[in-house]
C-alpha cells in the first residue's frame, strides 16, 4: 500500500431511503470490515438528512459509494459529492442517472445496434391502468423505469395478469416498461476498471426468475462461475459488458445482466452501475474465480477513487 493509501480516510455510505436499503447495509458492512482490515481509517454513516454536516465533519479522502437504487444510484449522492468536491468509489452524475433509467438505457441500446428484447413504457401517473400493447406479444416482463435489484418486477403471462400488474405497481411506481420476456438461460458480467471478468450462469433457485428473494436469500440462486458455455458466447457476453460499460460512461466497476435465448442469442437486460457487494454477490464471485479475494477487490475500488482526489492548488 503506497503512502497515500496507507494514510487514506474513508468513509462509507450506506442505507439510504431506496427500497434496497437492507442490502446497502449489508454491502456496506462488508466493505467496512474489509476496510478495516486493509488499515485504512474507516468511518459509515447513513445517506440521510443529516449526511452533508456528518460527512463534512468526517472530512474522508474518499467517500465509498455501498447505496443501492435510487438516491445512490441515479447521481444524487454523486452531485451532493461533486458539490463538496470529495472523491467517491463509482460512476459519475450523468452516467449513475442513464444507467438507473432503462427506458433511456435501451433507447441507447437500440440506436448503437446492441441487442435487447422489444419493449415499451407505460406511464401510470394518468388514474387509468393502460392496456396491453399491441406491439408486444406475452409473455412480458414489467419493471419500474427506475429500481434495482429485481424490486417491483413481475412476469405476465395472462391478460389477467396484466391488469394485476399494473394495479399492483400504479401504487408505487410512475412508469414502468414492459419488455418481451426471452426464453432461455440468465447471465452476468462485470466490469473490474477496464476488463471484463469471468462471466457468471445465474441460476434461480426459488423463483421462475432472479428475484429479489432469489438474489440475496441463502440458498435463493446458484452461481455458476465461470458459465458453463462455449468460449464464444463467452467472450461475446464479456465484450458486451465491456461495450456498456464503456457506452454508458461507467467507471471502476460494473455488471451487465444478459439473457440468452434456446437458440443462442444473446440480449442485454440492463447494466448496474452499482452492483451490490454482499457475501452472496455476484461480482465477488467473479473476482474469486481470477483470485482477487474480497480484500484486494476492495482495495482496488478505493484505488480507482483515490485517483481522482482533488488536487489543492499551492498558495
Amino acid at each position: 500500500m503506497n503512502a497515500m493509501k496507507k494514510n487514506a480516510r474513508v468513509a462509507v455510505v450506506m442505507g439510504g431511503p431506496s427500497a434496497e436499503r437492507e442490502i446497502s447495509v449489508s454491502t456496506g458492512q462488508g466493505v467496512m470490515r474489509a476496510l478495516q482490515s486493509l488499515g485504512y481509517e474507516a468511518r459509515s454513516l447513513d445517506y440521510d438528512e443529516r449526511f452533508v454536516d456528518a460527512i463534512r465533519s468526517i472530512a474522508p479522502d474518499v467517500v465509498f459509494n455501498a447505496l443501492h437504487g435510487t438516491s445512490g444510484e441515479d447521481g444524487q449522492i454523486q452531485g451532493v459529492l461533486e458539490h463538496l468536491r470529495i472523491a467517491y468509489t463509482g460512476s459519475g452524475i450523468e452516467a449513475s442517472a442513464l444507467s438507473m433509467d432503462k427506458h433511456l438505457t435501451k433507447k441507447l441500446l437500440n440506436a448503437e445496434g446492441l441487442p435487447t428484447a422489444a419493449w415499451d413504457l407505460f406511464d401510470l401517473r394518468g388514474g387509468t391502468l393502460p392496456l396491453l400493447p399491441g406491439s408486444l406479444d406475452l409473455p412480458l416482463v414489467i419493471k419500474p423505469r427506475y429500481e434495482g435489484s429485481s424490486v417491483g418486477v413481475r412476469i405476465v403471462r395472462t391478460h389477467e395478469q396484466w391488469t394485476r400488474a399494473m394495479i399492483e405497481l400504479a401504487r408505487t411506481y410512475d412508469e414502468v416498461i414492459a419488455e418481451e420476456l426471452i426464453d432461455g438461460r440468465e447471465f452476468t458480467c462485470a466490469v473490474l476498471g477496464e476488463e471484463a471478468l469471468p462471466v457468471i450462469e445465474i441460476i434461480a433457485n426459488i423463483d421462475d426468475f432472479y428475484t429479489y428473494e432469489a438474489k440475496y436469500g441463502p440458498g435463493g440462486s446458484t452461481h455458476v462461475c465461470p458459465a458453463q458455455v462455449d468460449e464464444s458466447l463467452a467472450a461475446r457476453l464479456r465484450m458486451l459488458a465491456l461495450s456498456m460499460h464503456r457506452l454508458l460512461g461507467l467507471r471502476d466497476y460494473s455488471r451487465t445482466d444478459f439473457m440468452v435465448s434456446r437458440e443462442g442469442r444473446p440480449y442485454i437486460l440492463e447494466t448496474n452501475a452499482l452492483p451490490g457487494l454482499t457475501p452472496t454477490s455476484l461480482i465477488p464471485d467473479a473476482c474469486a474465480s481470477i483470485g482477487i479475494g474480497y480484500e484486494a477487490l476492495i482495495d482496488r475500488v478505493v484505488g480507482y477513487a483515490l485517483a481522482r482526489v482533488p488536487t489543492t492548488d499551492a498558495a
